[in-house]
Order: C-alpha cells, then sequence, then structure tokens
C-alpha cells in the first residue's frame, strides 16, 4: 500500500483477471510520477480523500469523482484564503481569495461547515462524500455530473479532463493494478462494477451493428446509410446513443477530443483508436472502438463488414500505426 500522510489499509485490490474497467494504475508506480505537475505534497492530499472514502464504505468510482473533484478545484494543494483569517492558521500550502473558499474542495462557509473543518484534507472529504452519498443514481452518473450535483460550480465541464487522471491516482493508492489475460502489458484494468453504464451503451450499440457491410461515406447517428458504415460513421452512431456528436471524419475526431492517449496501458472500453500511416495527426486514416481485452471494433474497409478484431495491441499492422486513443466526454443526453 501507499503510505504517503497515512497508510491505506481498506480498500486494496490487486488485480488478476482482464476484466473491462476503468481505475487502474501501472504496478509499482510512483504515485508522484503518474500525473504531470502533481507531486507529493498533492499525492499525500490525495492518500487523505481516498482513505476517508475508504472509512466510509465509498466505492472506488465515489473516490475518483472526489478526487477529480478535488484536482479541479485545488489542483489538490490545501488553499487557505486571504479573505478568511482563520484559513492562514491552519496548515496549507497555497492561499487563495475566491470569495470565502478554502480547503482541497473550496468549500464556502455557507452550507459547508467550519473553517477548521473545511481546512482539514480528511474532514473536507467526508463533507464530500456525505453530500455525494445523498444523491440518487451518483454510482451511473457521469463524473462531471456527479461532481456538479456535490459542488455547484459555474464551470461543470471542467472536471471531465480530471478523470483519467484521478483513476490513475486511485488505482495506485488503492492498489488496484493494471493488468492483462493476455498480450501486451497494460491491455484491462480490474475495476469494481465493471464498465460506466453510459459507455456500455455505446459498446452495445456498436456491437449490434457487427456483420453490416462496409460502405465509404455510411452511417450517420440514427445508424447505416447507403446499406452500411464507414469507420467514423460507426463511431458518430455508436456515441449518438448518449448524446455525443463524434464527427464524421477521422482526423475531426482526433481533434475534437484531445487530448489523446499514446499509452496503450491507459486506454479504456469506450475510447476511440486511431491509426495513422505517418505516424502524425494528419496521416491518420482509421478509426476503432476499444473494448477491452485488447479486442476492437471497427468497420475495416471496402469488401469487409463491421466486426472485431482481437490482440490488436499485438498485431503487426493495427499495432504498428496507432498513433492514440480519444475518449469523448462520457455525457448523456439530458
Amino acid at each position: 500500500m501507499i503510505a504517503l500522510g497515512g497508510a491505506i489499509t481498506a480498500g486494496g485490490r490487486p488485480s488478476s483477471l482482464g476484466v473491462p474497467g476503468v481505475v487502474c494504475a501501472p504496478a509499482g508506480v510512483d504515485p508522484a510520477d503518474l500525473v504531470d505537475g502533481f507531486g507529493t505534497a498533492q499525492v499525500s492530499n490525495a492518500v487523505h480523500i481516498v482513505a476517508t472514502g475508504a472509512e466510509l464504505g465509498v466505492p472506488v468510482r465515489g473516490q475518483v469523482i472526489a478526487v477529480a473533484t478535488a484536482m479541479q478545484e485545488s489542483t489538490l494543494l490545501n488553499y487557505a484564503n486571504h479573505t478568511v483569517n482563520e484559513s492562514l492558521t491552519h496548515p496549507h500550502e497555497a492561499v487563495g481569495d475566491d470569495h470565502d473558499s478554502v480547503g482541497l474542495f473550496q468549500q464556502r462557509a455557507a452550507g459547508w461547515g467550519s473553517v477548521a473543518t473545511r481546512m482539514d484534507p480528511r474532514g473536507s472529504a467526508r463533507l464530500f462524500y456525505e453530500r455525494l452519498l445523498q444523491i440518487p443514481g451518483w454510482e451511473t452518473m457521469p463524473l462531471t455530473r456527479a461532481a456538479q450535483a456535490v459542488q455547484i460550480s459555474a464551470f461543470p465541464d471542467a472536471y471531465a479532463k480530471w478523470e483519467q487522471p484521478a483513476a490513475l491516482l486511485v488505482g495506485a493508492l488503492d492498489n488496484i493494478t493494471c493488468t492483462r489475460p493476455d498480450g501486451p502489458p497494460g491491455s484491462v484494468p480490474v475495476v469494481p462494477g465493471g464498465v460506466d453504464p453510459h459507455i456500455q451503451k455505446v459498446l452495445d450499440r456498436a456491437l449490434a451493428q457487427q456483420g453490416v457491410p462496409y460502405v465509404w461515406a455510411g452511417g450517420d447517428a440514427h445508424g447505416p446509410t447507403m446499406g452500411g458504415f464507414d469507420c467514423s460513421g460507426l463511431m458518430t452512431y455508436a456515441f449518438a446513443g448518449i448524446g455525443i456528436g463524434v464527427p464524421h471524419q477521422t482526423q475531426a475526431i482526433w481533434a475534437a477530443f484531445q487530448p489523446p492517449i499514446t499509452d496503450p496501458a491507459q486506454v479504456q472500453p469506450g475510447d476511440m483508436l486511431l491509426f495513422s500511416g505517418s505516424g502524425r495527426p494528419g496521416g491518420i486514416h482509421h478509426v476503432g472502438l476499444y473494448l477491452g481485452a485488447g479486442r476492437m471494433l471497427h468497420a475495416p474497409q471496402t469488401g469487409d463488414v463491421v466486426k472485431t478484431e482481437t490482440d490488436i495491441w499485438n498485431h503487426t499492422y493495427y499495432a504498428r500505426e496507432f498513433i492514440g486513443a480519444v475518449r469523448a466526454t462520457h455525457r448523456p443526453a439530458a
């Protein structure tokens, strides 16, 4: 277990099965090396958040939501506030001036408790979890919606960019190791609860099209057109099921959902895999939907049909052409 600011003794679960999911970290990694710009102080604060969640019996998904929220609100630094004199008397790593917001979650005085509680990493985490657990159906909400329901932020979509870094960090602190049933290292993590329901809907919607012919420029948000799908048309259709617009062009898909995920160990089910003949974005020519366990669903080429490729990380063509994956915002239509 990681022992920064207190060892975590609950929730550790080294994985050994290739079950698709979203939360894990490479075995033996130093958590301080996982997220660019985040060092020991921030990891120590994440330890407090994760440990508090474990003590309260909050599932790993809730811990990821909490850590991602603190990443957005404070970059995991415990903030005092120039306008809140008492906050300056408590241990802190930075000083802000946003209204009367203090602590890791930038909790304000109204309705959030005492300054001392909000300035205490575990106390502020407990306040966050208590509100999260009161939200009906939070477990199946996209991270942005769950975080926003607690925080009522002016910038609700900002939480989305922290989902993957938070998943990595919680994976390391909860000792959830990225493993693989076969193929190259890091293809599939084990995650309690499996794939997010919204992502499962995307996968199911796409998988139902297996056997449909490849047709250049074919497919839209409603299904096959001209008798079939091309590779990007299949993505457009799959994500339309949860209200996400995906461009019907591979290079536009790459541009629309930056930043890319270039390490296969971090690719998750529901990510779109992009392939380039030149190794550069200008050479991107193909896209497929990652299913987990080294499998990809795609519409390959004229004369073929929508189908699943296996062991793509060892495939002589796809492994060579892979330039990165992109992740659409996991937000269903209202």
